[in-house]
């Protein structure tokens, strides 16, 4: 299986207000729960922002070990869960058996969909306004009061189906 690329279809809004330091939030959160700022924590955190995107816990822990190679794992996943704890990051599955984190303030927030690639595992993000309004529409039609939305869309991406067109039978 190749390595998930990571794609995106929309780029930052030019009307998007400037977001809160990740890093001065995260800070903020270990005081107030009484624990500990470490440098580990302080270069996962890092990394995890900078790498942006849908990014897998062990893509996270190789990129860590390149700068420390005495961080564990256990201290990834736990400083992963205090960024989502913390709202700074979103836990991910799809359907693919592993957690992959988003950061919270990526892009668009919580109004955005996925359409993921089953053979390479490739995911685009994008955002429909006609599917929004549909979703509001049924729900008013139905009574319910939308908490949050997910709508994954899985299938075969563009470069996945003309590799699978071109395999002798």
């Amino acid at each position: 299986m190749r390595a998930a690329p990571e794609t995106s279809a929309l780029p930052r809004r030019p009307d998007e207000r400037p977001r809160r330091d990740p890093l001065a939030a995260l800070g903020a959160f270990l005081q107030q729960k009484g624990l500990k700022h470490s440098r580990q924590r302080q270069a996962i955190a890092q990394i995890f922002f900078d790498m942006g995107g849908h990014v897998p816990v062990d893509a996270l822990v190789a990129r860590v070990r390149e700068q420390d190679p005495r961080v564990s794992v256990a201290t990834v996943y736990r400083t992963m869960k205090l960024l989502a704890e913390c709202g700074l990051a979103v836990p991910r599955r799809f359907g693919e058996g592993q957690t992959r984190y988003e950061p919270a303030d990526h892009h668009h927030g919580d109004a955005h969909d996925h359409l993921i690639c089953t053979a390479c595992g490739a995911i685009v993000e994008f955002e429909s306004e006609r599917i929004t309004a549909l979703q509001r529409r049924l729900a008013r039609r139905h009574g319910f009061e939308v908490e949050r939305r997910r709508v994954e869309l899985y299938g075969r991406c563009a470069g996945c189906r003309g590799a699978a067109a071109k395999e002798p039978a």
